[in-house]
This record gives structure tokens, C-alpha cells and sequence, in this order.
């Protein structure tokens, strides 16, 4: 079940942001997060209290996350977005994480889609996303559920990390 979250989430959330830092310190390193600074517990709250933060769910137990809204980054702007939409008609998925020792069961398909439901939903008519340009799995999955490769930018994440970032987009 994936559903809005809740603040008794949160702990959850911020193990599921350390399980994958966990993985990556034993490599292969698909994320450029840096432990400490992004994601964390407070990034996870800030998207509770806009009320954008949804969580997977399974016996008590969150196998996922992920922040749905419609804030595009500054650096979206040099992206040669192909799909007309005013700002208010995009969704943006941000930080969608699957708990590592989940992996492999079809989650981030599944949030994917709930993304685009909801997205929907709330009247939007695309979607756009990021990530890194070596997050491999992320590379491969966006296009085989039919996201458009934009194009690449350097992003200053958070003020604290210069970064290559594919963009993808879909028409909903």
C-alpha cells in the first residue's frame, strides 16, 4: 500500500535513507547523498509538513518513499524540456527511494505509478524528475516506463554538492 505519510513515519523514512547509504559505503555507489547532510530525517520531515511526502507500505513495515510536488529546481531551466506544461501543471518526483533489502520486487515500478496517479490526480499533465547521472538503475528504469531522457545539467544540490543530473519527463 503506498499512502501520505505520517509523523510516526518518519524514524522509518530516515532508516530507509541510512540502509542505502549503508549499501553504497560497500559499493556500488548509486547516489551522490552524503551521509549527515542529504537525505535525512529533516528532509523527510520538511516533505511531511508540506504534505508531500508518501510512503510504501507492507505489514508495518515502509519498503519505500518518496516526495511528490511541483517545485523544479532553478537548474530545470536549462533543460530542453519537449513537453509544454505551465508550472502549476507539473509534478515533480524528488528523493523516491526503495529500502535496499526490498529491492527487487517491483516497489520502484510501483511508486512510480502511484506518482503518476496522484500527480494526476491533482491536475497535473506531466511529470518531470531527477537523477544522478550514475545512478544506473534509476538511468534504466525512468525509460522503460516510458520518461523521455531531457537532457543532462550540472545541479548545486542543496549548496553543498556540484552534480551532473539527468532529466526525465512523461506526458500523464
Amino acid at each position: 500500500m503506498i499512502r501520505l505519510a505520517t509523523p510516526a513515519d518518519l524514524s522509518q523514512a530516515a532508516d530507509i535513507y541510512e540502509e542505502i547509504l549503508d549499501r553504497e559505503a560497500q559499493g556500488p555507489v548509486y547516489t551522490n547523498w552524503q551521509r549527515g547532510k542529504y537525505p535525512t530525517i529533516d528532509t523527510a520531515r520538511q516533505a511531511l509538513e508540506a504534505g508531500t511526502f508518501y510512503v510504501g507500505e507492507e505489514n508495518g513495515v515502509l519498503w519505500g518513499v518518496v516526495n511528490l510536488n511541483s517545485v523544479q529546481l532553478p537548474e530545470y531551466g536549462a533543460i530542453p524540456w519537449t513537453i509544454p506544461a505551465a508550472a502549476e501543471e507539473v509534478g515533480v518526483i524528488h528523493t523516491l527511494c526503495i529500502r535496499p533489502s526490498c529491492s527487487g520486487r517491483g516497489y520502484a515500478r510501483q511508486m512510480v505509478a502511484f506518482c503518476e496517479a496522484e500527480a494526476h490526480r491533482q491536475g497535473r499533465t506531466v511529470i518531470r524528475l531527477d537523477t544522478w547521472e550514475g545512478n544506473l538503475p534509476a538511468n534504466r528504469l525512468y525509460p522503460s516506463l516510458g520518461y523521455r531522457y531531457a537532457g543532462t545539467a550540472e545541479f548545486f544540490f542543496m549548496g553543498f554538492v556540484r552534480e551532473n543530473l539527468n532529466c526525465y519527463e512523461k506526458a500523464l
